[in-house]
């Protein structure tokens, strides 16, 4: 069992826990010459690197990236960083470890958001629409992915059950644009909503870690989500193919602009709304983890590198909303009552 998180490391600390290995290299000082096995550790909470120094030529080769490893050593500071300097490590067995330990997870209940997904699609008035999309999240080759995949590498819903957050966010935020603008399509949208990303199942490895799979590396997720929404609606008899044109426009317009990897520019309004809410659940994802990252006691953020900006904590700034301020909290993506009236 892991007895250790990263965030939890304190300088001094001598530790003895898992850890799953992200990258593994011997490194050589060109001034003096001392070479060290280098290490970049990680678990759900972070990661941190690590070095041996002696006799760890033999044991560098017991264990590889994307294995987990037992370590016993000690964390310091090192240019204001928290490291750890080896003195042991021995691979793990399966057996001795979850690998939800290791892997970054949804803080939601993946269940409940597949619930409010499959609730959302049988919703649907477009029974072509409605079909397709039941044919995809209902696939059992697929729904294990879409229950587990991240929404991206880096940049937001970066982790386990990622991807499933995103599209439920966005289910919510498409539900009220379509309100707000009735000349919307609104079937349509929430297509575009759920299928956008769904290349992304394909694009991500995500097992020991989250990495671009061969695939990925080669196609992209527009490229495999357009070939996936395609195959399965061939399937389905007398699928308008019109229908399936502005599908897939949606898919390969939703980064917005050429510059962003889109082979085409938003040309519908329904692609024009599908880019702009996308674009900000994927911004504010970014926000609130960089605003919950470390560091949290600090009225400034570190720097957010895809918003180019650090943040403020606003806490100090609204911690009295005064005497009539209600104290419950909602449930994310709103309260599951108003689901079912959507």
């Amino acid at each position: 069992m892991k007895s250790h998180f990263i965030t939890d490391l304190a300088d001094g600390q001598l530790v003895a826990s898992l850890f799953l290995v992200r990258e593994k290299e011997v490194r050589t000082s060109q001034r003096t010459g001392t070479s060290w096995l280098h290490l970049e550790l990680a678990d759900r909470t972070g990661t941190i690197p690590a070095k041996m120094w002696e006799n760890y030529a033999t044991l560098a080769a017991t264990f590889e990236c994307d294995d987990v490893v037992q370590i016993r050593g000690r964390v310091k500071l090192y240019n204001g960083r928290k490291e750890l300097t080896l003195e042991q490590i021995v691979p793990a067995l399966e057996r001795d470890y979850d690998l939800g330990d290791f892997l970054p997870h949804t803080k939601y209940d993946v269940e409940e958001l597949y619930g409010r997904l499959r609730q959302a699609i049988g919703g649907m008035k477009n029974p072509w629409l409605r079909q397709l999309l039941a044919s995809v999240v209902d696939d059992p080759a697929i729904a294990p992915k879409l229950k587990r995949a991240p929404a991206a590498m880096t940049m937001h819903h970066a982790y386990l059950g990622g991807l499933l957050e995103h599209v439920v966010s966005l289910i919510g935020l498409a539900t009220d644009v379509s309100a707000h603008y009735p000349q919307l399509d609104a079937d349509l949208l929430l297509a575009g909503v759920v299928l956008h990303d769904i290349g992304k199942l394909d694009e991500l490895r995500y097992t020991r870690a989250i990495d671009y799979s061969t695939e990925g590396r080669l196609l992209g997720h527009i490229t495999i989500g357009v070939a996936l929404v395609r195959e399965k609606r061939k399937v389905i008899s007398g699928f308008p193919e019109p229908l399936g044109v502005l599908l897939e426009h949606l898919i390969l317009s939703h980064h917005g602009s050429y510059e962003f990897g889109s082979p085409a520019l938003p040309q519908i309004p329904e692609a024009l709304a599908l880019h702009f809410i996308d674009d900000l659940d994927s911004k504010m994802a970014g926000v609130y983890a960089t605003l919950d990252s470390t560091g949290g006691e600090e009225i400034w953020t570190e720097r957010n590198p895809s918003l180019r900006r650090s943040l403020l904590r606003t806490n100090s700034f609204l911690n009295d909303k005064g005497p009539d301020a209600a104290t419950t909290a909602t449930l994310p993506f709103g309260d599951a009552k108003d689901s079912k009236k959507r």
